[in-house]
């Protein structure tokens, strides 16, 4: 059964500049190992539909996702279509500046085609998510390091 993944990194920057780096998705292959293109359709607001391409470095799959949260300098989300999953970003505001948090959350479980799919092509769940969490921990020093750099 897929699990909630979670990672957290403080960032030395107002919530407002890493905002301006984490929201504009077409941005995130910068920073994300798995993602390879995001690409927004239309001005990202809730409901906005997203198309994605993803890789694990050898095989590639396209998803779409639909934002279903989307709160300047607070937070957004965005919800998979293939599979369930909703991925965010919470900004919480700290005395030395923000604290980000990327989750997955699986809250009804993943569909039957997505699981089969990891299994198959993957090497299962435990190693999926394994190299989700640690990609999850790359993308978040990565947003840190460009945001420090320009505060």
């Amino acid at each position: 059964m897929p699990k909630n993944l979670e990672a957290t990194i403080d960032i030395a920057a107002p919530p407002d500049k890493v905002w301006a780096v984490v929201s504009n998705l077409k941005r995130m292959p910068e920073f994300s190992p798995q993602c390879v293109r995001m690409v927004p359709l239309g001005a990202p607001k809730t409901g906005t539909w997203v198309l994605n391409l993803n890789t694990d470095g050898k095989k590639y799959w396209p998803t779409t996702a639909r934002i279903v949260r989307f709160e300047p300098n607070q937070a957004f989300a965005f919800k998979i279509n293939e599979n369930r999953s909703i991925w965010s970003y919470t900004l919480e505001a700290t005395e030395t500046g923000t604290r980000l948090v990327e989750r997955r959350d699986v809250p009804n479980g993943t569909s039957w085609f997505s699981r089969k799919s990891i299994d198959a092509a993957l090497g299962g769940e435990a190693p999926f998510e394994e190299a989700l969490i640690r990609g999850m921990h790359e993308t978040l020093g990565k947003i840190k390091t460009v945001v420090e750099a320009h505060n």
